[in-house]
């Protein structure tokens, strides 16, 4: 979702959560924007100095472990980030979830921040390996979707990316309201 907010009023309905850090890696932002940010781009930087010296693309692996290691010596100082780095490298894809106590964990699945149960509970119910593209990510849609339609701290946009074995790419853009007649339609 795009939807950025501060205590219970709405900033900014056009925020992008998703940071580009290089072609092949995507981390996702929720808890305070500043630090999501900041870190990720710190990150990004981390990870181009290391394809300079290395001649290769850093790993997923690495990448999130690079994240954990940074925001771990700031633990317990008041940083607030929840953040997934995902991407493809020459293991094949890679998810995994960090947050700013220096959390790290790998997975299959995640949803992040204020409307993440809700999300749970549409990901819970569809997922499955071996989903076509499209199904994924109509899946992506729709989790993000009624996280946005049931939270009052989500809403926008929804952006849904696909990660592959030639990078990453945007899929779709499309507002919630949108998203709302779509569903509708669909459940008549």
């Amino acid at each position: 979702d795009s939807r950025a907010t501060a205590g219970s009023y709405v900033m900014s309905q056009r925020v992008r959560k998703v940071i580009e850090i290089n072609p092949y890696l995507l981390g996702t932002m929720a808890g305070g924007a500043a630090d999501c940010s900041f870190w990720q781009r710190l990150l990004a930087r981390q990870c181009r100095v290391y394809q300079l010296r290395n001649k290769e693309p850093i790993s997923v692996a690495a990448a999130s472990k690079l994240l954990a290691n940074m925001v771990y010596q700031y633990k317990g100082m008041g940083l607030s980030m929840g953040t997934m780095i995902c991407g493809w490298d020459k293991r094949g894809p890679g998810l995994y979830y960090v947050d700013s106590e220096g959390t790290r964990v790998p997975g299959q699945a995640f949803a992040v921040g204020s409307g993440s149960t809700y999300a749970y509970g549409v990901l819970d119910r569809g997922y499955r390996a071996g989903l076509a593209v499209e199904a994924a990510c109509e899946l992506a849609r729709r989790a993000i979707y009624q996280a946005a339609r049931r939270d009052a701290y989500s809403g926008g946009r929804v952006t849904v990316y696909h990660v592959g074995p030639g990078g990453w790419r945007r899929v779709s853009t499309d507002n919630v309201a949108d998203l709302q007649e779509r569903y509708a339609e669909e459940e008549e």
